[in-house]
């Protein structure tokens, strides 16, 4: 089969021809029909992640199975599947209590710890697929289908957990890249009060705003916490979702809170920032954390679409040879919302 190979950390991706996978027992193989091209992947590629190399990348696919090992029974030939990015046990106190990100014997992510989506068959875990529901079309709409699982399941997680609620204000931090403008939409979809994207790039914000921002706050212009401020008239807003995480967005985030504030950061290679605990003990803030999704969410995420309640936005879908134009556009922050590969 066609796979783009990551033989080395920071290294372009190479089409190469390998072998088609051959499914274990437990295991099944799909062929992929479209494999989202994200930030999450683009840290691997470009060696912010260690993975054991070559490594074939992705994981939010849409794929159809085509193989089943040995003592696969919930799983069909022709199933239309996408797959959970997480590799874990299914036993632990974590999975059974519907909070598998905490897995306790976590084995790794699809696409590091296992060959991913970025090639025309991927062979998994057969738990590690998930089926599509019923009305969504993934033949003629697979790059779509594909990045639900990250892109949608991931802000769905988010607004769980910040418990976002209609009388809330919610800004989102990198709100024009491929987490933030789907953030936009689920925070629109889950009725909050006020939506604000916030980005360094102005040019997103027209697509921002018709993902479901009221407004916007130009970071490059800089104070923004003084304009957050400004756009809620002194009151500071009561959800702040930062998938930048550099020192400078946390600390502009945390000092936009007002009271009963939540900032949730989703920057895993983010940066130490400051946080003022007179602040924290005065306003009663929260700070917390946010991993990905259950499998729970992300079996929702593909009933919202499927429900028409909201669509994806993939604005650049390309070839699998055309994988490392992709990554080096997403390295310059030009893609707004998700990139996905298609297969021919």
């Amino acid at each position: 089969m066609k796979a783009m190979v990551l033989t080395a950390a920071n290294t372009p991706l190479v089409l190469e021809t390998v072998p088609d996978p051959v499914p274990g027992p437990g295991e099944a193989v799909a062929r992929v029909l479209a494999c989202g091209a994200g930030l999450t992947i683009h840290h691997a590629r470009a060696g912010r992640i260690k993975v054991e190399y070559p490594r074939i990348l992705g994981h939010e696919i849409t794929g159809e199975i085509v193989a089943l090992g040995s003592g696969v029974d919930d799983l069909r030939v022709g199933d239309p599947v996408t797959a959970y990015f997480y590799l874990t046990c299914g036993r632990c106190h974590w999975c059974r209590i519907n909070r598998e990100t905490l897995c306790d014997n976590f084995g790794g992510y699809v696409g590091r710890a296992t060959d991913g989506g970025y090639a025309e068959y991927i062979k998994l875990p057969a738990r590690s697929f998930l089926q599509l529901p019923p009305g969504l079309d993934w033949r003629k709409h697979p790059a779509e289908i594909g990045v639900i699982c990250d892109a949608i399941a991931t802000p769905v997680k988010v607004i769980r957990r910040a418990r976002v609620m209609p009388s809330d204000t919610v800004a989102v931090f990198g709100a024009g890249g491929g987490l933030g403008v789907h953030m936009l939409m689920v925070a629109r979809w889950a009725r909050a009060r006020k939506v604000i994207a916030v980005d360094v790039m102005a040019s997103k914000f027209e697509t921002c705003l018709k993902s479901g921002a009221d407004a916007t706050v130009d970071a490059a212009e800089g104070k923004v916490a003084e304009q957050l401020l400004e756009l809620t008239h002194g009151k500071g807003i009561d959800v702040a979702i930062d998938f930048v995480c550099t020192a400078g967005t946390l600390e502009a985030a945390f000092g936009a809170l007002g009271k009963g504030g939540r900032l949730v950061a989703l920057g895993g290679h983010g940066e130490p920032f400051k946080a003022q605990p007179a602040a924290l003990l005065r306003k009663e803030l929260e700070i917390m954390g946010s991993r990905y999704a259950t499998r729970q969410e992300v079996l929702d995420s593909l009933d919202l679409v499927a429900r028409g309640e909201m669509w994806p936005l993939v604005t650049e879908k390309v070839p699998l040879a055309q994988a490392e134009a992709v990554h080096q556009r997403l390295d310059k922050g030009l893609i707004t919302g998700r990139a996905a590969l298609v297969m021919n």
